[in-house]
């Protein structure tokens, strides 16, 4: 179900989620219910086979859309990513506008691209096939990282590919491309996120980037950025037990 997701994105509203990585679907269905906007599955730093992401985005896909972040920018891992019911893919380490050409094109069908003609879930097995068929290329939503120094110089290219609906900010790996990695707040670092900024708000280009706290997400909020992915499951878990564990020890 694509509850309007790629829409929303357009028209410039704060979409909220975390980021998924625990296989547990359970997991999944309680951060659902917790009010975000979005789930962010991270098949690319996680453990994630295609088949744990059917299982868990089909317990939740009714209540929010999801969005896989691919473990590559792969033609299959892209396939099979929306063939199992995600909303849309997010696509790491897109560094030339000939990649997000690439990946546009794989995640849309004929005649806007490549995309292979399956029976999955989100054709419903096959029941609802015409239906998913006729609104796919509408309702699919193709997110690029800009998360390497070579994204940043190429920035300009990237936003005019069509069919690209966002751009999200890696700040790690963005750091480690610069040989400071780790250190965010690096003037270097911030010069390039800074860059990356400018070029797509000019653009009308919706901006997103991931960030492990509240405090570091707040300014790019402020700055206009909408597409946010705020904590990790993992992180967030161990957080809260350590608080509930501080105040009774």
């Amino acid at each position: 179900m694509s509850h309007n997701f790629r829409s929303k994105l357009k028209q410039g509203e704060l979409l909220i989620s975390p980021m998924v990585t625990l296989s547990c679907p359970e997991t999944a269905e309680i951060l659902s219910e917790a009010g975000y906007d979005w789930l962010f599955f991270d098949a690319e730093h996680s453990t994630y086979a295609a088949s744990d992401l059917q299982t868990i985005i089909g317990r939740v896909a009714h209540t929010l859309p999801c969005l896989v972040r691919l473990a590559a920018p792969d033609e299959v891992l892209i396939k099979k990513a929306l063939d199992l019911g995600a909303a849309g893919i997010i696509a790491p380490q897109v560094n030339t506008p000939e990649l997000a050409e690439k990946i546009v094109s794989y995640a849309k069908y004929s005649p806007q691209g490549t995309r292979g003609v399956g029976l999955g879930r989100a054709h419903g097995y096959g029941f609802a096939f015409d239906d998913y068929l006729s609104s796919a290329n509408d309702n699919t939503t193709v997110v690029v990282q800009a998360e390497h120094i070579d994204a940043v110089n190429n920035i300009e290219q990237i936003v005019n590919v069509s069919g690209v609906d966002a751009v999200l900010i890696g700040p790690y790996d963005l750091s480690a491309s610069l040989k400071k990695i780790g250190e965010i707040d690096h003037p270097d670092v911030v010069n390039a996120i800074q860059h990356v900024t400018e070029v797509c708000q000019k653009q009308n280009m919706p901006l997103g980037i991931f960030g492990v706290t509240v405090d570091a997400i707040k300014p790019y909020i402020e700055k206009g950025f909408t597409l946010i992915t705020v904590g990790v499951d993992t992180v967030m878990l161990g957080q809260a037990a350590r608080k509930m564990l501080g105040q009774l020890k």
